[in-house]
Order: structure tokens, then C-alpha cells, then sequence
């Protein structure tokens, strides 16, 4: 969670040039490294025992007591295998404690990896396991494993999969005479009107996160661009070409029509009642662009009977069309979560055979019904998804899809995209947007 987090050009990004930032290779932590060579961050005793310390970002709600659970079902079965659950804040995870964590001492054993260009810059500290040989006979079979794989080699592996798109309720769409989702912007501006109309808040946004933010321009990005013309800007981090100034200027007419809360520049997406998800759960806004975690994250905001009452009010659809725009008009952003592996070779051949067990028909499929945070990565757990996330399970079979840029780009640059974004809502809601417009930078 974006993810969102997990794991994540400037608003303008009309001339940007994004340079590589690789993480330094820390210390002389005893850890396994990508070239398979054992040097690795805690230690194994003489009976064979194993210690393993987990980093995820469940920090409530029913992942976290799906992991917990997972735990003590693993253990059950390897005696010989301790598990120490650390759940960490999202975006403190992502930008402080991982980062950190590769440049010194105290790497985990398990880690939260989102993969792409973010997982491509953590390979140089040395402190990520080649899990190739370990989880050949099984990972295959792993949807989106691809995500989590360079040059052939795996390092990391997916435990659900994401759509992005926009949740809405039913019961408020019905309270303003919208019988049915928008298919383009300007049909959802004119949703946007009526529910104005009926006192009730359009659309949700956590901006106090940033990269909630970056979902709205990026999405504007694929339906104004060509696919081939994002993938070859994520590769040379160079984002130049006129349909991104295109995106810019749908997003800036799309902002000035007021879709959002008051104040949503304070507001953080996923934390408490008073953030976007908790405004959309409560019934304080009808709409959030969101991935399709964002169920489980309104579950743990209210009762468990109010969440009940939510979840046949939720419905999903996807951003909607820019009507002759160069790009795709079906494609979305995805991604996913994983996790990575770090220390000797004793605890990265047991923390292997966690993830397998993670990717367990059983495990997936509480991930889905009680953790309800994503999709699923085996087949078998499909069965247990919501109407909304089957919608958004259909979603990801788009071949126009992109992964977030945020997490395409390396680490660092990923995170300077996220922050000038933000920064262009900021000064776009203050009528001071001209200086990111026409002078973008991301180094």
C-alpha cells in the first residue's frame, strides 16, 4: 500500500531530466548479497535455530492480523523458524526506514519491496538476496512475478497485485440522481456538480501523503501519451514530450473546477477517520483515486457493522476518458506489494520458504477476504474477491497499463516525482502554478 504504497517530471514535466540515484552499499552487515555470497545481519545458533525480523506495512486492520496470523501458522510447522512481526507506517517505511536500512547495519530479514526501478536501486547496497535458485520450483506460477525480477534474476516476490482507480458510493451517487459511473472527465465534472449540489464532497484526496496526488497527473499522463512514449520517458528519466504538458493542463482545468475537500492539502490519505479514505467510509465524500486496497484501509476506520454497510456501497470504475487524446483510454496505473529477503544464508533460505508460504492458495486468499488489501497472485483466491475488486481484477488484464511511475523510476527520482507533484497541487490551489509549469526539475 502504495503503495502503496507501498510503494511511487514535475507536474509540467516538460523538460525533466531525472538522474539514477543508486543507494550506497552501507556497511559490513553479515548478509547475503545479490551475487549470493553470505554475509548477513543476524545470526543463526549451532541447533539450527532461525531468527528472522519482518518489516511490512500492516499496521492495522485485517492484513495485520493476517500476517500475525500467518506467523504463528508458519512456526507451527518449522520449529526451527522464529518470525518477529515490525508493521511500519507506509511512507515511513518507503522513504526512511528502508533507504536507511540499506545503508547501514541494520537490515531486516523480510522487507517490504514494490519492485520495480525502486527495487533496481536497492541491488547496489548488496543486500538484497538472489532468490532465483530458491524459489525456481514454485515461483513461476506467481502472477505479476516479472515485477520483482531484473536480468533474469528474482528478487523479490509479489504477494497481491493493484489497480488504480476510482471507488465510489453508491448510496451518494443515488442521493444525487448519478445513476451511472462517468465514463469521461467532463461527465465526471458534471457528477462533480451534483453532489455539490446535495452538500456532499465530490471527490477524496490525501494530499498531506503526496503520492496520492501523483495518481491524478499520472493518470492524465497515460490517457494523453502514447504508451511506448511513458515507457521510453521512465527509461531515459526524461519526460519532454508535449502530450505530459497535455496532462498537465487536463489536471490544471480539472483542479479548478473544485473537486476535492476543504483543506485537502493537510489531509493524509490512509490515517484515521479524518483522512481521504476515512471521509469516503463515513459517507463524507462520494469518490477517491485510489488502489483497489483502499477497501481494507476504510474497513479498519470504522465498525465492523459500518463496514459491512460500506462494502455494498462501494463501487469501482475506471479513470475516466480524455476524448481524442493521443494515449490509451482503457490502460490505469498498477503495481503491486512484495517482499525481499536480506542475511545469512540460513535466514534467506527460510525467509524464501515463508514467501512460498505466503503465495499459498490458503494465505492469498485470507490476503483477499479478511486482509482485503489487493488481488490476488494465485488463481485459486480469485473466488473470494468483492464486486469492486473484481472490476479492478479485470482492470489489470489492460495490456495499456503502467506500473506507478514512482516505483518505474528509481528510488529516488520516484520520490522527487511524488514531492513535485504535490508541490504543483500546492501552488495550483494557491494560483501560483506558473513556476513548476515552465520550469520543471526532478534530479
Amino acid at each position: 500500500m502504495m503503495k502503496r504504497r507501498a510503494v511511487a517530471a514535475a507536474v509540467a514535466v516538460a523538460a525533466t531530466s531525472l538522474a539514477l540515484a543508486a543507494c550506497s552499499s552501507g556497511g559490513s552487515s553479515s548478509t547475503t548479497t545479490s551475487s549470493g555470497s553470505s554475509s548477513g545481519s543476524g545470526s543463526t545458533s549451532t541447533s539450527g535455530k532461525v531468527t528472522l525480523t519482518w518489516w511490512n506495512n500492516a499496521t492495522s486492520g485485517g492484513l495485520e492480523s493476517v500476517w500475525n496470523n500467518a506467523i504463528k501458522s508458519f512456526e507451527a510447522t518449522h520449529p526451527n523458524i522464529t518470525i518477529t512481526n515490525v508493521p511500519v507506517e507506509s511512507d515511513t517505511l518507503q522513504k526512511t526506514k528502508i533507504p536507511l536500512a540499506l545503508q547501514g547495519n541494520n537490515m531486516p530479514n523480510i522487507f517490504q519491496q514494490w519492485g520495480g526501478g525502486s527495487e533496481v536501486s536497492q541491488i547496489p547496497s548488496g543486500k538484497l538476496a538472489d532468490l532465483t535458485s530458491l524459489t525456481s520450483s514454485w515461483a513461476n506460477a506467481v502472477s505479476g512475478l516479472g515485477g520483482w525480477q531484473v536480468d533474469g534474476k528474482t528478487y523479490g516476490i509479489p504477494y497481491d497485485l493493484h489497480a488504480v482507480g476510482i471507488w465510489y458510493r453508491k448510496d451518494l451517487f443515488q442521493q444525487a440522481g448519478i445513476t451511472a459511473p462517468p465514463t469521461t472527465i467532463a461527465a465526471l465534472e458534471s457528477d462533480d456538480a451534483k453532489l455539490k449540489a446535495k452538500g456532499l464532497v465530490p471527490i477524496a484526496v490525501g494530499s498531506g501523503d503526496n503520492w496520492p496526488d501523483a495518481f491524478w497527473w499520472e493518470s492524465f499522463a497515460i490517457r494523453e501519451c502514447p504508451q511506448a512514449t511513458i515507457q521510453s520517458s521512465i527509461s531515459s528519466k526524461s519526460f519532454s514530450d508535449a502530450c505530459f504538458g497535455k496532462a498537465t493542463t487536463d489536471l490544471q482545468n480539472f483542479l479548478a473546477t473544485g473537486p476535492f475537500q476543504k483543506g485537502f492539502l493537510a489531509t493524509k490519505a490512509q490515517t484515521g477517520v479524518g483522512s481521504s479514505a476515512g471521509l469516503v467510509a463515513t459517507g463524507k465524500a462520494a469518490m477517491e483515486l485510489q488502489g483497489d486496497w483502499d477497501p481494507g484501509v476504510m474497513d479498519g476506520l470504522v465498525s465492523s457493522s459500518a463496514a459491512t454497510t460500506l462494502n455494498g456501497n462501494l463501487g469501482w470504475f475506471a479513470f475516466p476518458q480524455v476524448p481524442g487524446a493521443a494515449g490509451s483510454q482503457t490502460g490505469s496505473l498498477d503495481g503491486g506489494d512484495g517482499f525481499s529477503c536480506s542475511g545469512s544464508t540460513a535466514q534467506v533460505q527460510a525467509c524464501a520458504e515463508f514467501l512460498q508460504y505466503l503465495v499459498s492458495p490458503a494465505i492469498q486468499t485470507q490476503v483477499v477476504t479478511i486482509g482485503n488489501s489487493g488481488l490476488p497472485v494465485v488463481a485459486a483466491a480469485a473466488s473470494g474477491l468483492s464486486t469492486g475488486d473484481q472490476a479492478a481484477a479485470t482492470q489489470l488484464k489492460d495490456p495499456a497499463n503502467e506500473l506507478y511511475f514512482d516505483v518505474a523510476l528509481p528510488m529516488k527520482p520516484g520520490q522527487n516525482l511524488d514531492t513535485a507533484i504535490a508541490n504543483y497541487f500546492t501552488t495550483q490551489s494557491t494560483g501560483n502554478a506558473s513556476a513548476i509549469l515552465t520550469s520543471p526539475s526532478v534530479p
